[in-house]
């Protein structure tokens, strides 16, 4: 039986909210800040209604276990992910019980660190209209989904609003410097490359991710999520084809049902029917199992 969906935690956290946005919220902890992962769901810049049961107990959940498997290769913002070492801080524990991750306070990098293994999405637009992504020349020729020799790191300014810019990487140079751009790329390139092993050896296929870094004391370390299907598309191995839209392991159902609805994009699209929201908490269930091993 799922646990019911929170859409807000705004009325059971005693402590300053610093930022909402489509998903998290952030609380004021003086050193620390208090991310609240919800169960809100956005697609196409609008957040929806209603709210996922369990997502945002899987997303959290899967980020403090990839942060965890990846702490050897670079070092990353987690504190804890237990609510009963928040005290009264919380008023509800049970409701945000595995919804709660304390992270110290680092100076984001306006970047979005995004590496692609396949040629898709976004990249496969790219590709079509120039032969390249990001400005990166890539082979002729190549087919929708089609699996890079090698993975490539295609970067985007982060904007606080309307979308990200993608970016050759001499414009990430220009805008960080050229020392810390390097390192983003290689700490990036270097744990898709983990990722993608580890999920290849459970059927799944990393198609692209993307990390979001900060500074503490002048050392580069990983925040915000890591791995989560917000933050990665996975396809399932069973599913791989060429040329065609491959059925995703995340919010699919509800970008489907979107897209097939007379909904014009421009106002709030009306609430999701429940069989569209029932199929989203399982397919954040199943990756979550998938990945883990372990069921919530």
């Amino acid at each position: 039986m799922t646990s019911p969906a929170i859409s807000t935690a705004v009325e059971l956290i005693d402590a300053p909210l610093l930022y909402k946005g489509k998903v998290r919220e952030l609380y004021d902890l003086g050193d620390n800040v208090l991310i609240v992962v919800t169960d809100r769901i956005s697609a196409f810049d609008y957040v929806l209604d209603p709210a996922v049961p369990e997502k945002g107990n899987v997303l959290n959940r899967l980020s403090a276990f990839w942060f965890g498997q990846t702490k050897s290769l670079i070092e990353n913002h987690v504190v804890h992910i237990d609510v009963d070492q928040l005290g009264g801080i919380v008023k509800d524990r049970e409701a945000l019980r595995n919804r709660v991750m304390v992270a110290r306070k680092a100076e984001r990098i306006d970047i979005e660190c995004v590496v692609r293994g396949c040629i898709t999405g976004g990249g496969w637009r790219q590709y079509q209209e120039t032969g390249k992504v990001n400005g990166i020349g890539l082979p002729a020729g190549l087919r929708k989904n089609a699996l890079l020799a090698e993975p490539i790191f295609t970067p985007a300014a982060k904007n606080d609003v309307g979308h990200d810019e993608d970016i050759p990487f001499e414009k990430m140079q220009e805008l960080i410097g050229a020392e810390l751009a390097l390192e983003l790329k290689e700490k990036s390139l270097k744990l898709f490359a983990f990722a993608r092993e580890y999920c290849a050896e459970r059927g799944i296929i990393l198609a692209d991710c993307k990390f979001e870094f900060g500074l503490l004391d002048g050392k580069v370390i990983l925040i915000d999520e890591i791995f989560t299907p917000d933050a990665s598309r996975f396809w399932a191995k069973d599913n791989y084809q060429l040329d065609i839209e491959i059925d995703s392991m995340d919010k699919e159902p509800v970008r489907s049902y979107l897209a097939s609805s007379s909904w014009d994009k421009n106002s709030t699209p009306d609430p999701l029917p429940s069989e569209v929201v029932e199929e989203t908490t399982r397919r954040y269930l199943d990756i979550y199992h998938r990945l883990t091993g372990k069921s919530l």
